[in-house]
């Protein structure tokens, strides 16, 4: 199994770089040139819908799952590449908020309803009836397909991101139980991890191509499935993936909550996350990507090794990140407004 998995991840990684570098080549033709405008960290047009690339190659590394597990891979695979759709189709002309997040709420809900609530629900902590099981973890992964979104707006950070938390998602549940090596879950995550480097070999910085709403909600969506998977399965924690995912959860949060207060229209495109002013400030997009590796890398993951040892204290370990990382996000400039002359 891990020889034909490493094998798939390889396929998935060449197909992801090969789409990518297609659409880059054809951007101008497809309608895929995204303009720089106020809101955005980048100065000249550049081709978006790159994450085309991570769909087809994390697509393909589920095709075994698929064959073997259709009751549980087909429907995600579907959601995969119905929310990739959507994606694709707003990169290229705008669609309304209300009917995305609509959609995003539908599909995430396709995806939970696929794993067995007797044993999502007490892995949670959250004895209530299935239907209300299943809207609150709709509700949540559509949450987290817009906090990913949200976190896609300079050079390889949301890329990197996906690849930590797939692969550290991965190790974690390794470490926990070596037996997963034969779970056709585990090759499908490194699988994507693997398609998403592909795809950012051409979106390191200066990026030369953009993931868009086709890559970010994929693996927007992916990842939460993976992350309710794991927890079904008692091979992760919610404790465990609250912590993973700490760095782009504290960041969005935290500017969404600021900006709320303020009374702003929080649904607006705009660039006043921690990690948008950290840019501005250090002048470098791959500046703030390798320190964001390295406090997800050095710091998180071990926290999130950490939750896992200490089952009953977990809760305390997720606390503590958080209270350590809301107030370092505000510190960096999560949701105030831009310094005069940033440019």
């Amino acid at each position: 199994m891990a020889i034909l998995g490493l094998a798939i991840a390889a396929i998935a990684l060449v197909l992801s770089l090969g789409v990518a570098y297609f659409v880059m080549k054809r951007a101008g033709r497809l309608g895929l040139v995204q303009e720089p405008n106020e809101r955005s960290s980048h100065v000249r047009p550049t081709p978006v819908g790159g994450g085309l690339g991570i769909v087809v190659g994390g697509s393909f590394a589920g095709l075994l799952a698929a064959m073997l597990v259709p009751w549980l891979a087909v429907p995600v695979l579907m959601a995969g590449v119905l929310i990739a759709l959507i994606g694709y189709s707003d990169d290229r002309r705008p669609i309304a908020a209300r009917w995305r997040l609509g959609a995003q709420v539908l599909l995430a809900g396709a995806i939970v309803a696929t794993l067995p609530p007797d044993a999502l629900g007490p892995q949670l902590g959250l004895a209530v009836p299935e239907s209300v099981l299943l809207v609150v973890l709709a509700l949540s992964g559509a949450l987290w397909i817009n906090v990913f979104n949200f976190m896609d707006g300079i050079d390889g950070l949301a890329g990197t991101e996906a690849i930590f938390l797939l692969g550290g998602g991965a190790l974690l549940a390794y470490l926990a139980e070596p037996l997963v090596l034969e779970d056709l879950r585990l090759w499908w995550m490194l699988g994507i991890a693997a398609a998403t480097l592909g795809f950012l070999l051409l979106n390191w910085a200066p990026a030369r191509i953009f993931m868009g709403d086709t890559g970010s909600t994929y693996l927007g969506l992916m990842i939460a499935f993976f992350g309710f998977s794991t927890i079904a399965s008692a091979w992760l924690s919610i404790w465990q993936w609250l912590i993973l995912g700490a760095l782009f959860l504290a960041d969005s949060l935290t500017t969404l909550a600021r900006r709320a207060l303020n009374r702003e229209a929080v649904w607006e495109a705009h660039r006043r996350h921690a990690y948008q002013a950290l840019q501005r400030r250090l002048r470098s997009h791959a500046r703030v990507t390798l320190l964001a590796l390295a406090v997800n890398v050095l710091v998180l993951l071990p926290l999130a090794w950490l939750a896992g040892q200490l089952p009953q204290w977990g809760w305390l370990v997720a606390l503590v990140t958080y209270a350590v990382l809301v107030p370092a996000a505000i510190r960096a400039g999560a949701g105030a407004a831009e310094r005069p002359g940033e440019p």
